[in-house]
């Protein structure tokens, strides 16, 4: 589901056009995909990191899309769906796709939590 949603929101950017964003959007944007394909791969091969990467990745992607999209423009790293100045060619699809990867970054960072805490409750 996280790669999926990684995967979907990056094509509404590419719909949207990627002359739209900041340059430091766009470099946000590449160096998230590439933490978060290297957390899938983590989690895929089952290494003893995977469940610290989906946690560090998860949520700070969360937090990161969060503070992009669903705040008022605040500065470069801002691609506003809200307020005054709205991001170009934002559409109910952008939304969703914002929202889908939001909530699948906030689950893969959960999911990554569960499985550290049940390492530790299983060695005790």
């Amino acid at each position: 589901m996280f790669a999926a949603a990684v995967a979907v929101h990056g094509a509404d950017h590419a719909r949207r056009g990627l002359d739209v964003v900041t340059k430091q959007v766009t470099a946000a944007g590449t160096i998230q995909f590439v933490l978060a394909a290297v957390a899938v791969v983590l989690v895929v091969r089952r290494h003893p990191w995977a469940p610290l990467a989906a946690i560090a990745i998860g949520f700070a992607s969360a937090i990161g899309f969060t503070a992009a999209h669903l705040l008022p423009h605040w500065g470069s790293l801002s691609d506003s769906f809200t307020g005054r100045r709205v991001a170009p060619n934002v559409t109910a699809l952008s939304w969703a796709t914002a929202v889908f990867e939001i909530g699948a970054d906030t689950a893969f960072g959960w999911a990554g939590v569960r499985v550290l805490g049940s390492r530790h409750t299983s060695i005790e």
